[in-house]
């Protein structure tokens, strides 16, 4: 790869640029350079230790063969008629198919009956194995260097990125034929397990460009977690829970045998809350323990027993992480509306595989494998479908809000070439602190963002935008960090406008998606929501015409099975 240095600056050239650290970009990687052409992957973090998956284990929708046609009801069933059964299925076989792959590269999967058991995996490890595997199949990486914009051709097409690197203390520039968006989702800094890293950079790029996103009113899935310790989200030990007030009442929470979901929040916006782990049996405990190790940290630091005392429990936003809005995606091999630009992973909008359901746990890593896949190839082939100059067309940086200043003839960022160590603008800057505060404020409350009304959503909307009004300002570019984080503002800010504009559209209750005002589900509403926007926001229905699929009846369970951890 063609690589120019100079102090404050590096210039890289590939076929594939991934952006991203997390399976999906691994995957999306390792897929691009099995096809022969040159890659680069560059993360904001280390790739192998940042992200949610490298933050602990996780289940894999990856069931045998002959349990595929079980899987995909369930999971079309939650998807409450707004999945689809092609790509679900599509998911189950890749990641299937995919799984041996991880083992051939030096993952051990437990074994039974000298079987390999491939349902789960331990996330440090995994992630380690990826980046061996990337290494040895030749791809760059580029860690601690975060991609801030994209660049176009003059025809529309994408055209690489550009970015920062924190410890050179430099900008970089990638050109590449192809690029995928593999960099995740939205958690708004809520300190989420994993989840800091996931600050919708991916898509605010994305539509710059001109691309488009899809179900974002599937934006607000909150976790359960020890409110002494808010960040460890595991959610599979607290099915074996009993909940009460502060003063010992049983809160119950159940309807025909089965815990309501709405149940922990509406008892949260009435008082504390505590739970108990009393309903785990000794098999239980045996399973959970191993199984989702990391949950039980807290417990261990704190020196209390979950099983016999109570704890105070919260719950802690992780947006579109473990939700299911995302960059719209439009053939099978996950091409956006941006000719070149693929999306994979939580990146991606879900809406194929969980409706408006989350997807968290085993079908986002199934999905993560099997996107990161399909838009690895398809970025390969459309940057062989260029030729052997497409890294000379004539880019333009596609990035606006939170990199260069609004005044006329702009105020030069890093990333335009300014040493991060030049005078700042003599201009007022706005404080990214600050902002990152504005949004959480309107996005972090049960009662704004998970009961969600129209009068609530319009409020919210309207702090929202004075938010945006301030981003447009002149951004602080003293350092490379400076640049990061004041894009990033801009980033949660234009997520979380996505995320409620579309939640005003959609009037009816559907899955996470709650709207007080519209308690029910319409069945006249089976549409995905296109939208998009910056200073203006849209909103689309592309309806869906495929007949609703029939699955067999689930029985219900009111704790969850211990085969299934």
């Amino acid at each position: 790869m063609l690589a120019v240095h100079s102090e404050n600056e590096l210039q890289l050239t590939a076929d594939v640029l991934v952006i991203g650290g997390g399976p999906a970009a691994a995957w999306a990687a390792w897929a691009a350079a099995s096809q022969g052409v040159k890659v680069i992957i560059v993360d904001k973090g280390f790739l192998g230790t940042s992200g949610a998956a490298a933050a602990s284990g996780n289940g894999i929708m990856a069931p045998s063969p002959e349990n595929w046609d079980k899987v995909l009801s369930e999971r079309y069933r939650i998807g409450k008629n707004l999945a689809n059964s092609r790509w679900i299925e599509r998911v189950i076989e890749k990641t299937w198919l995919s799984l041996p792959l991880v083992e051939s590269w030096g993952y051990r999967f437990p074994k039974e009956d000298g079987e390999s058991v491939r349902q789960s995996y331990y996330g440090p490890e995994y992630m380690r194995v990826l980046r061996k595997n990337l290494l040895r199949v030749g791809v760059q990486i580029l860690d601690q260097s975060p991609a801030l914009e994209l660049l176009l051709a003059d025809d529309g097409s994408v055209a690489g990125a550009k970015g920062v690197q924190r410890q050179h203390h430099r900008t970089y520039t990638v050109r590449a034929g192809a690029v995928v968006l593999a960099n995740g989702g939205c958690a708004f800094l809520s300190k989420a397990l994993g989840c800091n890293t996931n600050t919708g950079d991916g898509l605010l790029m994305a539509v710059e460009a001109g691309g488009e996103l899809s179900s974002m009113e599937a934006s607000n899935h909150y976790a359960i977690s020890t409110a002494f310790n808010a960040t460890v989200t595991r959610g599979v030990p607290f099915g074996w829970a009993s909940y009460t007030d502060e003063a010992g009442n049983d809160l119950g929470g159940y309807i025909n045998g089965r815990r309501d979901p709405s149940f922990l929040p509406n008892a949260l916006l009435k008082g504390p809350v505590y739970a108990r782990l009393d309903r785990a049996t000794p098999e239980v405990k045996a399973v959970v323990e191993k199984s989702h190790f990391i949950a039980f940290l807290p417990y261990t630091k704190a020196g209390i027993d979950p099983y016999t005392e109570r704890v105070p429990v919260t719950l802690v936003l992780e947006g579109t992480v473990r939700g299911t809005g995302g960059i719209r995606i439009v053939n099978d091999n996950c091409a956006t509306k941006v000719p070149g630009l693929y999306a994979a992973g939580d990146a991606a909008s879900r809406e194929f595989l969980a409706g408006l359901a989350s997807g968290g746990g085993g079908p986002n890593a199934a999905w993560a494998i099997s996107t990161g896949q399909w838009a690895g190839v398809g970025a390969a082939d459309f940057a062989k479908s260029l030729g052997a100059h497409a890294n000379e067309r004539v880019a333009r940086p596609a990035g606006k809000v939170g990199l260069r200043s609004p005044t006329v003839g702009g105020t030069p960022s890093p990333l335009a070439g300014r040493s991060p160590s030049s005078p700042s603008p003599t201009s007022e800057t706005f404080d990214s602190e600050a902002i990152v505060h504005g949004v959480q404020a309107q996005m972090f409350p049960l009662e704004k963002n998970y009961l969600r009304s129209e009068q609530g959503l319009l409020d919210s909307l309207a702090k929202l935008e004075t938010l945006w009004q301030q981003v447009q300002g002149n951004p602080k570019q003293d350092t490379v960090r400076d640049v990061e984080f004041s894009r990033r503002a801009a980033a949660l800010t234009a997520v979380a406008r996505w995320a409620y504009f579309s939640a005003l559209h959609r009037t009816e209750t559907r899955s996470e998606h709650i709207r007080v005002d519209y308690p029910e589900t319409d069945p006249n509403q089976r549409y995905y929501q296109a939208t998009g926007g910056l200073d203006k926001l849209w909103v689309r229905r592309d309806w869906i015409t495929d007949a609703i699929a029939t699955p067999p009846v689930q029985t219900t369970q009111t704790t969850p099975s211990v085969s299934k951890l």
